[in-house]
């Protein structure tokens, strides 16, 4: 392993270290107790080969993933844009809010969210501007390195202050149609949403392209390895913070991500005491930034990358138009803050369903790819590789007939 070739890994933790893990796997735990762990394992295992194959086909092909889809089919590259374009305002605007919240909370200056959601996002476009890839490159290494210190720092100071309920909880029924829909929106977009393998994909082809070489497979794995696990783990330390602080403190839990999380600090201050509260505070800022910094890059790069597959001629102008689609990005999202707040939770509950849906679909097409001729005899998947993401993808496609069934039916 040479680890100067780190590092697009480290993106691919940053955009999946988001809501999902500071509200969803903070709230499983919070709710359920331990007993939810082996869903939110069941999920990071699931979706672990089809996102690995993002980094293992531009690493052996030199190709993105973009590129593949186009390889397959007009189809299925359109549908990936178009899931991308569906998609990409609401995704930034979430996560761009949820910081914005945060930021709030954490300085307690009286300005108007929607402010400091504009005040997030310049600081992403200037971090993106000044250093383009490299520049992201290696915030999301601090920014990362950060994170995993100051949220296993909350676990051991929760654990050493934690004290068992005093009285039983009655966890809710797994089978309740309430539990139900939260445990496929857990799993969903846990740790991120498959269709997240082609943003790793050009991040990995950005990596070679920056350092004017071609990255191996054995380089992709290890780094593409290091951010999963990271990503997983961290995943695992905000579950046990829901467990150690939230659980059984017979509180009515907010539904919103910002109050949620404002919950979550103030519960673990008053446990544990205000010294405390700095850890947790600057653990869920660190958590939200990096998902805002990746998510900025990558719709972008996904477009800019689109035009420049689909239209050869275009590739020279690629860097003109990431940044056309950069601004718009940022335009867009603040337009649905400003504008559709009051719908948000529609609009996430949309962006959520898309993923959900669409995940068998992209994992097939990562696993076609894999085992097309384009991949050389030598690179093939092992049989226990490829009988497991058989294995994976059935059970994706069992996922989603739930999802759909209690979306419908109950």
């Amino acid at each position: 392993m040479n680890l100067k070739h780190i590092g697009p890994g480290f993106l691919l933790a940053g955009a999946a270290i988001g809501v999902s893990h500071l509200v969803q796997s903070t709230r499983a735990g919070a709710e359920f107790g331990w007993v939810l762990i082996f869903a939110l394992i069941i999920a990071c295992l699931t979706k672990y080969p089809f996102l690995l194959f993002g980094p293992l086909y531009t690493s052996i092909t030199q190709n993105h993933l973009i590129k593949g889809y186009l390889n397959l089919g007009k189809w299925a590259f359109w549908s990936y844009l178009l899931m991308t374009l569906a998609s990409m305002f609401i995704i930034t605007a979430a996560v761009s809010l949820v910081t914005a919240g945060l930021v709030a909370n954490l300085f307690n200056f009286e300005i108007e969210l929607f402010y400091w959601s504009v005040i997030v996002l310049s600081f992403c476009v200037f971090i993106l501007s000044i250093g383009k890839y490299e520049g992201l490159d290696t915030s999301m290494k601090i920014i990362i390195s950060l994170l995993s210190l100051c949220t296993f720092i909350a676990v051991v100071i929760a654990s050493i202050k934690f004290k068992s309920p005093q009285n039983f909880i009655a966890i809710p029924s797994l089978l309740e149609s309430s539990s139900l829909a939260f445990i496929v929106a857990f799993m969903g977009w846990m740790p991120i949403p498959i269709d997240a393998s082609v943003w790793h994909s050009l991040w990995t082809k950005e990596k070679a392209m920056a350092q004017n070489n071609q990255l191996s497979k054995s380089d992709a794995l290890w780094d593409f390895n290091i951010g999963y696990l990271s990503a997983s783990v961290i995943a695992i330390l905000f579950f046990a913070l829901g467990v150690l602080v939230m659980y059984g403190s017979a509180e009515s839990f907010s539904t919103s991500a910002i109050g949620f999380t404002q919950q979550l600090i103030d519960l673990y201050a008053k446990n544990l005491g205000n010294w405390a509260k700095f850890f947790i505070g600057f653990a869920a800022f660190i958590t939200m930034l990096s998902t805002t910094l990746a998510v900025t890059d990558a719709y972008p790069r996904v477009i800019a990358n689109s035009f420049a597959t689909y239209f050869p001629n275009l590739n020279y102008r690629k860097n003109k138009i990431y940044f056309i689609s950069l601004a718009i990005l940022i335009i867009g999202s603040l337009g649905v803050i400003q504008f559709a707040s009051h719908k948000f939770t529609g609009l996430i509950d949309f962006a959520a369903a898309l993923s959900f849906l669409t995940a068998p679909v992209f994992g097939y097409f990562n696993l076609k790819l894999m085992l097309s001729k384009e991949v050389k005899k030598e690179y093939k998947l092992s049989k226990l590789l490829i009988y497991f993401s058989w294995a994976c993808l059935i059970f994706l496609c069992i996922f989603n007939f739930v999802f759909v069934y209690n979306l419908f039916f109950n």
